[in-house]
């Protein structure tokens, strides 16, 4: 084999590696990024609804801590203890940032149903 060709295959092969190492490990069940916190979320959020609405989101801790209060609030969502309350919101902050959401903003709730579990 010619010097150019290993080169050129040493160079595709370290690139397929880092690319790799830099990818995210994905649940296969609920397409959660595999990280610390993802047990608590996964137990947690999806007790609730799919994992989908967590992965088509975006925000940074306050938005999701919004997020939490607001189904708190209104749709029956327990309270978590400080610890794993900031595990959560570590959790989604870090693998679910800021960016372009996926989703409408949230409504006012003063155009919300009535809570039936209140």
């Amino acid at each position: 084999m010619n010097a150019k060709f290993l080169k050129t295959t040493l160079l595709a092969v370290l690139g397929a590696m880092s690319l790799s190492a830099a990818t995210p490990s994905l649940d296969p069940e609920t397409g959660l990024v595999i990280a610390h916190g993802f047990d608590e979320v996964k137990t947690n959020c999806t007790a609730c609804h799919s994992a989908k609405f967590i992965t088509l989101q975006r925000g940074d801790r306050e938005t999701w801590l919004g997020m939490i209060r607001w189904m708190q609030k209104t749709q029956g969502l327990w309270e978590f203890d400080a610890t794993l309350e900031n595990t959560i919101l570590d959790y989604l902050s870090e693998h679910y940032a800021a960016g372009q959401a996926s989703r409408r903003p949230h409504l006012k709730p003063s155009l919300l149903p009535v809570n039936p579990y209140e």
